[in-house]
């Protein structure tokens, strides 16, 4: 372990620790447990280690955020009160950043609300594919001293350089062109781009690119998948148009609900995932790709 390594910890919430150890084993990191205790009126009682190095690194996912986010203060101010002197939040997916601006009267803008409260305790934030649409740069929504918004398509083009059948991408709507492209460029695959009209949180129309897809393999790959609305819709019609398989790659696996079982009933035959947020469908440890950024933290 170098000096500068030997000066920090890596502390993991109770929701997502196995990956945070793997983050601490990937940077070489010393690692120690966030221990919350939850009381029958929902408060919570957080403990950390009571020495504590001058960076502490906090790892959490902050899918399900309400409580999460509550918890991560009292962390936060607690590591601070404690002695640490810099504060990185590793937070692979990122809540809250959808609701940009006010598009009634009235609305709370919470990517601006939340940025802001994040900033108040933390130095730096790392994240990945963070759901920005008019915001283009993350620390516009974050505004910490050092932000790194990474891109899972490095990993999940290699997780599709294991297989030998040379599928076709197909990613859910205009936005995720870039992105779908990035991931099949390593492996030389042939990719297209649906288009996707929203309206509503469960209804969704999506119109494939013109392709052939008869007695061809198809990857559906999606940056967040929710309800899975939009990846049913463009599952059947892949079915109905002759696609020798279907199967799905998602960065920030949060399924609500039944989301994941109204899938593989359509026909999606298997789902991968990075760790992003802990799901049964997780196949991509983003620990390397995390740990890559932390010396600078």
């Amino acid at each position: 372990m170098s000096e500068q390594n030997a000066a920090s910890i890596v502390l993991g919430f109770p929701s997502y620790r196995e990956a945070a150890r793997r983050l601490a084993f990937a940077a070489d990191i010393d690692y120690a447990d966030v221990e919350i205790h939850r009381f029958p009126d929902g408060e919570s009682l957080v403990r950390l280690p009571p020495e504590l190095p001058q960076s502490v690194i906090f790892c959490c996912s902050l899918d399900q955020p309400n409580d999460k986010l509550v918890e991560m203060e009292l962390a936060a101010v607690t590591a601070l009160e404690l002695g640490a002197q810099r504060l990185t939040l590793v937070a692979p997916y990122l809540c809250y950043m959808r609701q940009d601006v006010a598009f009634h009267p009235g609305e709370a803008v919470s990517q601006r609300i939340i940025g802001e409260l994040l900033a108040r305790r933390f130095d730096t934030l790392i994240t990945v594919d963070p759901h920005l649409h008019r915001t283009s740069d993350l620390r516009q929504a974050v505004p910490v001293r050092r932000a790194v918004a990474l891109s899972a398509a490095p990993v999940m083009a290699t997780q599709l350089a294991s297989r030998s059948d040379a599928p076709l991408l197909i990613g859910p709507d205009a936005e995720s062109a870039q992105w779908v492209s990035a991931i099949a460029a390593p492996g030389g695959l042939a990719y297209g781009v649906a288009r996707k009209r929203r309206f509503g949180d469960r209804s969704v129309q999506v119109e494939l690119p013109d392709l052939d897809y008869a007695g061809r393999p198809v990857v559906l790959v999606d940056d967040v998948v929710s309800t899975g609305h939009t990846l049913l819709a463009a599952a059947r019609q892949l079915r109905a148009r002759g696609a020798e398989s279907v199967s799905a790659l998602v960065t920030h696996a949060l399924f609500v609900g039944d989301a994941q079982d109204r899938l593989l009933e359509a026909g999606v035959e298997e789902i991968r995932s990075t760790d992003s947020v802990c799901h049964s469908s997780n196949k991509i440890h983003l620990a390397g790709l995390l740990a890559s950024t932390l010396a600078d933290a």
